[in-house]
Order: structure tokens, then C-alpha cells, then sequence
């Protein structure tokens, strides 16, 4: 704690405390300006910590139920170079660790996901090789930064179209099959959730609007998967009562 100009000062993970202890030292409501900030932190902090389980309601039912019936296998593979590109971004801008550190979480768990979806899948064909073989050749090229500039730009502002459309093909098999097969309610609703919270948070750490933009359509796309787990959720079978 440093005490600098007659205001506290205690800055922990780059959250400062301080306005809000001062405050608190003189028997104050913090002002809106010193806690939307540290509200801000500390929900970035919140979501990155929550997104370390994400995913794995999804891969516990898998692997409970030995099976991938109606789940987008083309899904989950977007989801993977989406995660990849928007790491890749934030880590190149410079953005402060709360502002992204679930995408880091949520890709590893996003590769552990789509190996298991091949694992239970049909024998993998030659396509299937060939993409897994790509995807590990350029992603350590894009993580690390290692391509020019303005090919990163454009590379971002695909990746809004990527997870648009990587909800798509799960949305209409969905549809077509009025059900959502192994599909997890918990890992949508966290997904859901947080893309709710991040937009807040975004919006606070002042980053840019294609940051954003990208929180926004998460909303609405896994808004749109959890509407339909209780759309077409099937009621548990009634037990018939014992007759005397």
C-alpha cells in the first residue's frame, strides 16, 4: 500500500482497491467512476477463472454417454481456429490479461473437445488428417505473431464470421432434428453468460469495437443453442403408479 497525493493506493493483479478503501476510510459510497473499474476487473478475472471448466460438462457428457449424436463435428472445429485467431489478436495488442485470458482456457479445452468428437466419431478419413495436420502447422505461426500486420487485421475480422457460422451447422442440426442430441445445457449456459459479462467488460478496459462486436454475437448465437436445449428438451417419462 503506497500513499501518494493523500490517496491510497493498493494495486493487486492490476486491480486497484484504493478509491474504493478511501471511500470506505471516510464512511463513502464509492463513486461510479472508481467502481465500474473494479467491477470491471474483477469480473474479467471471474470469467477467466470460470472458463478453465467451460467446456467440460461438454466432454463429461460425451465421454459418460460414449457418444456424439447430434453434435456438428464442422462446430466444433470453427470454434477451435476462432479461439486461435482471437488469442493470437489480443495477445498481439497487447491487452491486458482480464480483457481475454479465457480464450486461452477455452481453446485448449476446445482442442481436447473436437479430438474427442473424432475419437467417437466414424474412422477419420483423409480430410480429417489433413485439417488436424494444417491446423497444428499454422497455429503456432499465428500465436505467435509471426505474420504481417495487416493480414492480422483481416485475420480478426474473419473470425467474427468464423464463430458465427461455427454455431450455424449446430443450430440447424438442431432444427432438423428437434432435439440437441449430446449437446451440454451447462456449457451453453456459461458460454451465454459470459459472453453477456464480457461485453461489459470490454466496453470498460476500452477495447477496440471489434472486441466487442464479437461478445455481441456470442449472445446471440449460444442465446440461440440454449433457447433450443429447453425448446426441445423431451419431458422425463411419468412413473406409473403401483396399483394395490
Amino acid at each position: 500500500m503506497v500513499a501518494a497525493a493523500g490517496t491510497m493506493e493498493l494495486e493487486i493483479l492490476g486491480i486497484n482497491f484504493g478509491c474504493v478503501l478511501a471511500a470506505l476510510a471516510d464512511a463513502k459510497i464509492p463513486e461510479k467512476d472508481c467502481l465500474l473499474p473494479l467491477a470491471s476487473k474483477l469480473l474479467g478475472y471471474a470469467i477467466v477463472a470460470a472458463s478453465t471448466t467451460v467446456k467440460l460438462p461438454q466432454i463429461l457428457k460425451i465421454l459418460k454417454h460414449g457418444s456424439v449424436r447430434g453434435l456438428s463435428v464442422a462446430s466444433f472445429e470453427l470454434e477451435v481456429v476462432g479461439y486461435t485467431i482471437a488469442l493470437a489478436y489480443c495477445i498481439h495488442k497487447g491487452l491486458p490479461f482480464s480483457a481475454y485470458g479465457e480464450l486461452a482456457f477455452l481453446l485448449i479445452q476446445a482442442i481436447i473437445l473436437v479430438a474427442i468428437i473424432y475419437y467417437y466419431s466414424p474412422p477419420m478419413g483423409t480430410k480429417t488428417w489433413m485439417k488436424a495436420l494444417l491446423y497444428c502447422g499454422l497455429a503456432p505461426t499465428v500465436l505467435g505473431g509471426k505474420i504481417d500486420p495487416a493480414l492480422f487485421e483481416v485475420l480478426y475480422a474473419s473470425q467474427h464470421a468464423i464463430f458465427f457460422f461455427a454455431r450455424l451447422p449446430q443450430i440447424w442440426k438442431n432444427f432438423m432434428n428437434k432435439g440437441t442430441g449430446e449437446l451440454s445445457f451447462l456449457t451453453c449456459f456459461m458460454n451465454f453468460a459470459g459472453s453477456i459479462v464480457r461485453v461489459f467488460t470490454s466496453i470498460q478496459e476500452k477495447t477496440p469495437l471489434s472486441v466487442i462486436l464479437g461478445s455481441a454475437i456470442g449472445i446471440v448465437m449460444n442465446g440461440t443453442l440454449l433457447g433450443q436445449i429447453v425448446l426441445y428438451q423431451k419431458p422425463a417419462p411419468k412413473k406409473e403408479k403401483k396399483r394395490d
